[in-house]
């Protein structure tokens, strides 16, 4: 049975994905309707069930969370559970200092070959989300 800690990270993990939706929803009656329009299960969810995942009091089941992360992109174990653990069962590494440099991996290859195929404005729009997060260089 999910702990109260996990149900109110799956609602935040939720309420991220339906940001991110083109339609914009923002509460229990919105998220029924558009999830019953995709669900092709043995009953429709009423607003109060929907309610109840905004707000932390339910995890959807199996079938149900496999509809939400189809209709909204996501990867199921990351809706489900949050962010997986690394391969070969190693633990996340800690942050380096900021003035140190990570070691580059096939990950983070990839990760910049992604950024450097995007056009000047989206690599841009990247930079300052970066920015957002880490900080800009020269507050450092």
């Amino acid at each position: 049975m999910p702990t109260v800690e996990e149900k109110a990270a799956f609602s935040e993990r939720l309420k991220f994905a339906l940001q991110r939706s083109p339609e914009k929803i923002t509460g229990g009656t919105q998220l029924a309707l558009h999830f019953n329009l995709r669900h092709h299960g043995d009953q429709p969810i009423s607003p109060q069930t929907a309610h109840k995942w905004l707000t932390g009091r339910t995890i959807p089941t199996a079938d149900k969370l496999r509809t939400l992360a189809e209709w909204l992109r996501v990867d199921l174990h990351w809706l489900h559970y949050g962010p997986p653990p690394t391969s070969a069962g190693r633990a996340t590494p800690a942050p380096l200092p900021r003035d140190e440099k990570y070691p580059l991996t096939p990950e983070t290859i990839e990760l910049a070959s992604k950024i450097e195929s995007l056009s000047a404005h989206h690599r841009y729009l990247v930079q300052e989300l970066i920015e957002q997060f880490y900080g800009d260089s020269s507050e450092r």
